[in-house]
């Protein structure tokens, strides 16, 4: 079991003139507002009030938001009524009425356009994303976050790529790329302490303990959570309080602690009704049902989901529905009932594929297979395993988690890093103390003094230089990544040209053979048939083609292998291409215009070439080339 935020940071991007969860004295507030003539002063104390009840009472949030709209409105002030119309999106966004949401963002990011205010416009389009980011559109919202991050960016917001980075994490943890969203929420965390916004940090602590959890470290994920959460209580923050109630409640069962997990699940279901926020109590209903599955109390696991699903509905939190699919899917394999194993699988892997989500769509393909294999449908069952293995190995494998811990190990220290030098620093001073104790007081003081002040600007200089380090570094990782991106899209395309290719050319010779069996058919047809045939079979480039992409996203394979037998040919290294390529036998023998049997025999005869013994398999040696 994997764990989603739901509804997460929902409103990520607050205003820049105060934000939603300061503590500040809300009496006084009032009171100056009350008093305050009708200017743009007394409208930004508006936006206060605003972001002091916004997490408190909805309905206070939204009637203060509606008199700023108003004030704003009779002064013709424009970035008044740009603010006003955001922070109405995000109280509709609050109470899931997302069409209202949407509306206000829009009307928004329309004034904002119009008076060119990078930040209102950064704001608007990330309330945008994370509309879409509820109702499970991730491609979508991470399009839209992209523009958010790019335009913060290019207006040296920092603030504004704090939370475009946070929330990118947010949307690759839920794709299931694990390692990506670390490096994500990691640069978001850096830049929230470097401007201390506290509640902020408590957010990615969240999105820390989230990552977490799903690569299975369930203490530290708890430890990191519990942080957030009395950042939270401390703030009075009750929405996000029954998230984090709720993610505890989710590590404390894959501890197998049933009893605690269902106490904080209930507790974060009483948070989420008072602060009217149906995506969260969803999230922890569809938990309940996974605490009585682990108790084995199906029947009310059974009732549980339901519910998630009939909450979800209304808020038309498809990712949510699909979780609680695959759980009613896990369910019925338990109770023996494929055919609605089948259909709830079926139903959560449609949503996958629409959102590329490869988390849910592997649990749908493994419970698909299982309800298959209970009917004794092996074709469909072998099937849905294969597709569920090779979504599996891509999802995290060993070089990944190495990737993380090495991200994770580089967080820690680089907090450590000024702290050390400037331990260096003081260790030199005392050197130097030793070996001048002669001086005088006064001399003594002035030595120091002027030590402080040099050891101050190489602070500075080091400071700047491992800035100035990690972001070319980080730029050449970009451009690589990129450029690596292009070349597997290349290489898969080409490769998929190359098999459509040549079973085209297969069943067009197959074709000729029944064309030859008929005279007339014959005369007719047999010469565009042929010159058909010799303009698909130009395999010569389409080859070099494949093998140039090939070469680049696996570091010259072919070099490599010819190092390890030097008088293998042309078509087997063509042939161990393919297999690191995990075509199948079929397709290789499509590409290489032979029957599959022939296939068979040539890996044999490569194996024998390469000198492997009989327990190494092929397949796994060429991949670790």
């Amino acid at each position: 079991m994997k764990l989603f935020f739901t509804f997460l940071i929902l409103i990520f991007y607050g205003n820049t003139l105060a934000y939603a969860q300061n503590k500040m004295n809300i009496d006084s507030l009032l009171n100056v507002y009350q008093k305050q003539p009708l200017d743009t002063l007394k409208i930004k104390t508006a936006n206060n009030i605003i972001n002091y009840y916004m997490y408190r009472s909805n309905k206070l949030a939204k009637k203060y938001a509606f008199e700023a709209l108003n004030l704003s409105e009779k002064i013709d002030f424009k970035s008044g009524t740009s603010l006003a119309y955001y922070q109405l999106g995000v109280v509709y966004n609050n109470i899931d009425l997302l069409d209202s949401a949407k509306h206000y963002y829009k009307s928004s990011l329309k004034i904002a356009e119009k008076i060119n205010n990078n930040i209102f416009i950064s704001q608007a389009y990330g309330g945008l994303a994370i509309l879409e980011f509820s109702q499970g559109n991730l491609i979508k919202a991470d399009s839209i976050n992209n523009l958010v991050l790019n335009n913060c960016i290019r207006n040296n917001d920092s603030l504004g790529m704090a939370l475009a980075y946070d929330f990118k994490g947010t949307i690759n943890q839920n794709k299931g790329y694990y390692s990506i969203a670390l490096t994500n929420v990691l640069k978001g965390i850096t830049l929230f302490e470097a401007i201390a916004d506290t509640i902020r940090i408590a957010d990615s602590y969240n999105h820390l303990a989230t990552i977490e959890n799903n690569l299975g470290n369930f203490k530290k994920a708890i430890n990191y959570n519990k942080i957030a959460l009395k950042i939270y209580e401390d703030y009075n923050d009750i929405y996000y309080q029954a998230q984090a109630l709720n993610d505890i409640g989710v590590m404390l069962l894959h501890l197998n602690q049933e009893a605690t997990a269902i106490t904080y699940f209930n507790k974060s279901i009483n948070k989420s009704k008072e602060a009217k926020v149906k995506a969260i109590e969803a999230a922890a209903l569809t938990n309940l049902g996974n605490s009585y599955i682990q108790l084995k109390q199906y029947q009310k696991a059974i009732n549980y989901y339901n519910q998630s699903i009939k909450t979800s509905q209304l808020i038309g939190a498809k990712r949510r529905i699909a979780i609680a699919n695959n759980k009613l899917a896990e369910l019925y394999l338990l109770n023996n009932k494929p055919n609605l194993a089948i259909k709830y699988g079926i139903r959560a892997k449609q949503y996958a594929e629409q959102n590329q989500n490869i988390s849910i769509k592997r649990t749908a393909l493994k419970h698909l297979s299982e309800g298959y294999k209970q009917l004794k449908q092996i074709n469909l069952a072998f099937e849905n395993f294969k597709e569920f293995k090779i979504l599996s190995d891509s999802i995290l494998n060993k070089e990944k988690v190495n990737k993380i811990e090495e991200l994770r190990i580089q967080f820690d220290s680089n907090k450590k890093e000024t702290e050390i030098a400037l331990q260096e620093e003081e260790i030199k001073t005392l050197n130097v103390q030793a070996k001048n104790n002669q001086l005088t007081k006064t001399l003594y003081g002035i030595g120091m003094f002027s030590f402080l002040a040099i050891a101050g600007l190489l602070y500075l200089s080091f400071k700047q230089r491992i800035k100035k380090n990690k972001i070319e570094r980080e730029k050449q990782e970009a451009i690589y990544k990129q450029e690596i991106e292009f070349k597997k899209k290349e290489l898969a395309s080409q490769t998929l040209h190359l098999v459509q290719k040549n079973t085209f050319i297969q069943e067009l010779k197959e074709n000729l053979e029944k064309i030859k069996k008929s005279p007339e058919l014959f005369k007719i047809e047999f010469r565009r048939l042929v010159m058909l045939l010799k303009k698909q079979n130009a395999e010569d480039k389409d080859w070099e083609i494949f093998k140039s992409y090939f070469s680049e996203v696996h570091n010259n394979f072919d070099d490599k292998i010819k190092s390890l037998a030097k008088d293998i040919t042309d078509k087997e290294i063509k042939l161990a291409s393919f297999i690191r390529m995990n075509l199948t036998t079929k397709e290789i023998a499509s590409m290489l215009n032979v029957q599959p049997d022939s296939i068979f025999k040539s890996k044999y005869r490569l194996k024998k070439k390469l000198e492997l013994d009989k327990e190494t398999d092929l397949n796994s040696f060429l991949k670790s080339l």
